[in-house]
């Protein structure tokens, strides 16, 4: 399949996995890439010692493109960005802040830049400092979330920017990935599908919490910061929501507890860590491979789009995607 997201990013499937700090390593990245998507390696908090071992692995592992996201709210942002420079990584995505101050350095080793936006303004600022394409990240994905929803979110943005627009927020199945496409998205960028992964390396227990959620499971904390952060109902969740109602907790203390709360469910402690996921975890029905999870993406995002509007409703009304 070609669009002007595969033929920016060299990959064959217009689908990018999404940044997931703690979980979005190389060996999940190089899995995604094989597969013919774009697998990303999330530099989150990590030391730069860190982020140059996982791109040699990823390199070791796969010859596809792979890419690289950096939160620029990071206090090494600007050590990470000349890094990244220096590996010559092919894709960067970044997030938490503006690139601007390191688009030029990353073009000139000729790797594309794909910042993720929350709104339509920003991804009109994103085009002028000369992003390549930018991903519409709506408030139903996990982790770090905006406030305007993916079916409003991406059109708005479309509308907005001439260059590609890749639509995240809620996007698990062929079902999701035509929608995107209907709202004028060029491809998809995807994390909580990849939770269950095989290659993706959080603790089992973590996937068994996705596999089993329900649409109404995920819970948004950190609102009153500033910083709002979709995860799964859990007793660290419901206990972040209370201590940031009751105005007797400051918000030092409730950062305090956030500290270490991803790598906790990361490593298995899924009572009392951040089950960072996305609404769509309640369609997550199975473990499977990357190349698994890809081929059924496309499989069924081109059965669906292959119908006209009468034949969606009929096959709607079967509910014939259960099949």
């Amino acid at each position: 399949m070609k669009t002007r997201v595969t033929e920016l990013l060299g990959i064959e499937q217009p689908i990018i996995q999404g940044a997931m700090a703690w979980i979005a390593d190389a060996r999940l990245a190089a899995a995604v890439s094989n597969a013919g998507g774009l697998g990303i390696i999330a530099c989150g908090s990590a030391p730069l010692s860190w982020v140059r071992e996982q791109v040699e692995l990823a390199r070791s592992l796969t010859d596809k493109p792979f890419g690289v996201n950096i939160m620029l709210m990071n206090p090494d942002a600007p050590e990470l960005a000349q890094l990244l420079a220096e590996l010559k990584v092919p894709v960067i995505t970044t997030g938490a802040g503006s690139p601007a101050p390191y688009v030029e350095m990353w073009k000139e080793v000729g790797a594309k830049v794909v910042p993720v936006v929350a709104s339509a303004a920003l991804a009109k600022r994103m085009e002028r400092c000369g992003a390549d394409a930018v991903i519409a990240e709506g408030c139903e994905a996990g982790g770090h979330i905006g406030e305007l929803t993916t079916m409003a979110l991406t059109p708005a943005v479309c509308e907005a920017v001439s260059i590609p627009v890749i639509c995240a927020g809620g996007v698990a199945d062929g079902r999701g990935m035509v929608a995107a496409f209907a709202l004028g998205a060029e491809g998809v960028q995807i994390g909580t599908r990849f939770l269950t992964a095989h290659e993706c390396g959080i603790h089992e227990a973590y996937k068994q919490k996705v596999l089993a959620a329900k649409d109404s499971d995920t819970i948004v904390t950190g609102r009153d910061n500033g910083h709002p952060v979709r995860q799964l109902k859990n007793k660290f969740s419901r206990g972040i929501r209370k201590m940031e109602v009751d105005t007797q907790v400051s918000l030092e203390e409730v950062e305090q507890a956030l500290a270490g709360s991803l790598h906790r469910a990361v490593t298995g402690d899924v009572d009392n860590g951040s089950l960072m996921s996305g609404q769509v975890a309640c369609l997550v029905k199975d473990e499977k491979s990357a190349q698994e999870i890809v081929d059924d993406l496309m499989r069924e995002a081109q059965a669906w789009s292959a119908k006209n509007l009468e034949a969606m409703a009929q096959a709607n009304a079967t509910r014939s995607w259960r099949s």
